[in-house]
């Protein structure tokens, strides 16, 4: 008691800290507990006098307390943490995202007596996260670049009709959770949404799990199975990767979607199918058709609709959103506290060219996950093969908000050649205010391309 009186006598001092909004706690050499002003209360719900004397990982229970104690890292090593990110969970056990930093506590021979720790409740910034988030993402699709809007837009005008869907677009770039968010804008929303990846099967056992098989149909079928274009009645079917069928699978195909009705192997009546069909592919189906390797018909049948999916490297602005949905989703499924990514573990994903698309970044993330200890994602917690990447982008990324508004509007100029009306038209502002943040931002843009 004496240590804490030789380090707390200024009164004064102690109605300051007292009135402040952040938090502030101070421990001794031991990291017990030997004070708390009201916003710590109020933020972890317990009061000073139940907080002294307790170690500090019993009041503020966060997520670093275990491996990387800030307060600890300070007092071994006498360097300040500023402004680190981390998640505690108060007495009533939420959990709440905080912003922390430490410094050393000397008493007046200039001895080391304890540690500070300021940190500020960021849950009014989470939620503010949260809405921005919800406000760029649409069924479950996440984005806010020009091409994911766009996508936004006609969706729901796509889905009301009962026309077939063509999906086209590299590996990964969530073609089936497009498929998904057309059926749930649909009037068939209340049938189901049955999905089938067509390029995995041989075609026999592809004939079969689409129409099904009667019983006797062959050696081992003693019962009747429904086929997926049954199962999926009164709702909608996704055909994956139609591009890999065969020429005798195509003919089939082409009669359900040209006559509406299918035989499951072993009957002797045509069944009626009533369903949407959405088809997706990795290939170009146009060049297949010139190549002779899928049929013309069938192609004009599923491409009534056409909807190209666009890559991760062609909404590269998408990356930041995008991991950090990610970084809530995991948190939620491991029970996490990640606060996010720090700017340099960004820059790499930003550097990164993504031949894997949405999911590889989702495995990006989930490796992290699985590497960091607690607190934010550093660069040493991600893929090796990252770190050997070189920069692919106009502008290096940094973590500053001056530093990404460049690259949102030099990415926006150079999408429109460069002509200032129709960046700002994108962007939403008027053309003088562009030349305003142009000339503010020292950014070199040159003349419009003809």
């Amino acid at each position: 008691m004496g240590q804490r009186n030789d380090i707390l006598e200024c009164d004064e001092l102690l109605t300051i800290v007292d009135s402040i909004t952040d938090g502030v706690f101070a421990v001794d050499r031991d990291l017990k507990i030997i004070f708390l002003n009201r916003a710590a209360e109020r933020i972890t719900g317990f009061t000073a006098e139940e907080a002294i004397g307790h170690h500090c990982s019993e009041i503020l229970k966060s997520n670093i307390c275990r491996y990387n104690c800030a307060l600890r890292e300070t007092m071994t090593t006498g360097k300040a943490v500023v402004n680190r990110p981390v998640c505690l969970t108060n007495r009533s056990g939420r959990r709440i995202p905080i912003s922390i930093s430490t410094a050393l506590l000397k008493d007046k021979r200039g001895h080391v007596a304890g540690g500070v720790e300021t940190f500020r409740d960021l849950d009014l910034v989470e939620r503010m996260r949260k809405e921005y988030e919800a406000k760029h993402s649409f069924e479950n699709i996440v984005g806010r670049s020009k091409n994911v809007m766009e996508l936004f837009k006609i969706l729901p005008t796509i889905a009301r009709s009962e026309s077939s869907v063509l999906l086209e677009g590299e590996t990964g770039t969530g073609k089936e959770l497009i498929a998904k968010a057309i059926h749930h804008l649909s009037p068939r929303k209340k049938g189901p949404f049955i999905s089938v990846n067509c390029g995995a099967l041989p075609d026999s056992l592809l004939e079969s799990e689409l129409f099904g098989y009667m019983a006797g149909a062959f050696t081992d079928a003693r019962k009747e199975k429904k086929g997926r274009f049954e199962l999926a009645k009164k709702g909608t079917i996704l055909l994956d990767e139609i591009g890999d069928v065969s020429p005798a699978m195509q003919v089939k195909l082409l009669r359900v979607l040209q006559e509406r009705i299918f035989e499951p192997l072993g009957a002797t009546e045509s069944r009626h199918a009533d369903v949407r069909v959405i088809a997706a592919t990795n290939k170009k189906l146009d060049k297949l058709v010139e190549e002779g390797s899928f049929r013309k018909d069938l192609y004009y049948r599923v491409n009534v609709v056409k909807v190209v999916v666009p890559s991760l490297r062609e909404r590269r602005e998408d990356i930041p959103l995008l991991a950090e949905h990610f970084v809530g989703r995991f948190n939620r499924l491991r029970q996490r506290d990640i606060a996010g990514l720090t700017a340099p573990a960004l820059k790499i994903l930003m550097n990164h060219d993504f031949p894997g698309n949405v999911r590889e970044l989702e495995n990006i993330i989930e490796h992290a996950f699985v590497l960091s200890p607690g607190g934010v994602i550093k660069p040493e917690h991600l893929p090796e093969y990252l770190h050997g990447t070189h920069t692919i982008s106009a502008v290096e990324i940094a973590g500053t908000m001056k530093d990404m508004e460049s690259l949102f509007i030099l990415g926006s100029l150079r999408r429109n050649n460069w002509r200032r009306d129709k960046t700002a038209e994108e962007l939403g502002i008027h053309t003088s205010t562009l030349y305003r943040k142009i000339r503010k931002l020292g950014l070199k843009v040159p003349a419009p391309e003809r």
